[in-house]
């Protein structure tokens, strides 16, 4: 009944997610960005100056799947000390019929693992095929999505994590290393974990933590950190090495890793060679090489949300999952 809106809590989410499913949707989201069958304004932002955050609107219109909806999000990077999450979310779904909300959820959990599905997505279709080795800058939830993801993509070989806190990056090791079936090695250095086939960065730096001397030829870098105005975690002189793929051109100018050299003049949007969707599509081919670098600048889409959504909403209706609220 249109009157009736699905209300999913952060557990029920949960249990309807898993990462090889997520991969799936986001990957098909991404297709349909670069066949340009999709509505999606850039994020609309408020900044809380005083208090360290902000808070994010997402909408999206999937067309050929017709489905629709949006996602508020906030980034809090001080909420830990309160005992609660950096990113804290809800998604909003709505018949594109009616233009009635049809279901509501948690979207914490949702946006951690579809953005950790975007970054096995960009492994699928940018790092070498023999790539074995993977480096972690920032060792948080993101993190954690990032690596359950690339399992899924290659036969991991090797980790290596580092992070600003010790305690946190031996949680990880000690968290991810069941999960995944591989030692994770934790280094104290962020140049020693920079050796590898593919590096994942996901901290909220505002400079960069990634020197270009660290970077070896045909290294993939998956930089997830910076996904708002002034944040970057790369040093500018890896992007012009690099290949740059981003997820949305027009979003990634004003809060990706290209946002602040895009903004000082140190590269031009001509330097960024194409959007995910793009070689997803093979309209693009990004690696042309074993010794080209790419990198992947991912600020988070709202079709990844949208499509991770109704994937959700339609298992939970499939259990007899969630809750029944009246609207009216």
């Amino acid at each position: 009944m249109e009157n009736q809106i699905l209300w999913l809590n952060r557990k029920e989410v949960e249990s309807l997610l898993d990462m090889k499913g997520t991969l799936k949707v986001v990957e098909e989201a991404f297709r349909q960005h670069g066949l340009k069958k999709v509505q999606m304004p850039s994020k609309l932002y408020l900044y809380f100056k005083k208090h360290n955050g902000d808070l994010r609107t997402m909408p999206a219109y999937l067309e050929e799947q017709d489905i629709t909806g949006v996602k508020i999000v906030n980034v809090h990077p001080d909420n830990p000390k309160k005992g609660l999450p950096t990113v804290m979310a809800l998604v909003i779904l709505n018949s594109t019929e009616t233009g009635a909300p049809i279901a509501i959820m948690d979207g914490t959990y949702l946006t951690d693992m579809r953005t950790g599905a975007a970054g096995g997505v960009a492994v699928k279709y940018l790092a070498r095929k023999n790539s074995k080795t993977v480096g972690f800058v920032g060792t948080g939830n993101q993190a954690k999505t990032q690596l359950l993801a690339i399992s899924e993509i290659i036969d991991i070989g090797e980790i290596k994590a580092a992070s600003a806190s010790e305690k946190g990056t031996l949680a990880f090791r000690d968290d991810m290393e069941k999960k995944v079936g591989c030692d994770i090695i934790v280094k104290k250095s962020i140049k020693d974990v920079c050796d590898c086939d593919i590096l994942v960065t996901t901290t909220p730096s505002r400079e960069p933590v990634v020197k270009d001397e660290w970077i070896s030829e045909g290294t993939h870098i998956n930089a997830i950190g910076a996904d708002a105005k002034g944040k970057e975690e790369l040093d500018p002189m890896i992007l012009k090495r690099a290949k740059i793929v981003v997820d949305d051109i027009p979003q990634a100018s004003h809060s990706g890793e290209v946002n602040v050299p895009l903004s000082k003049g140190l590269i031009s949007k001509n330097d960024i060679f194409c959007e995910l969707g793009e070689v997803i599509t093979g309209k693009k081919k990004a690696r042309t090489s074993d010794s080209d670098i790419t990198v992947f600048d991912s600020t988070g889409l709202a079709i990844q949300d949208v499509a991770t959504a109704d994937m959700v909403y339609r298992k939970a209706l499939e259990a007899n999952m969630g809750m029944k609220l009246q609207q009216f």
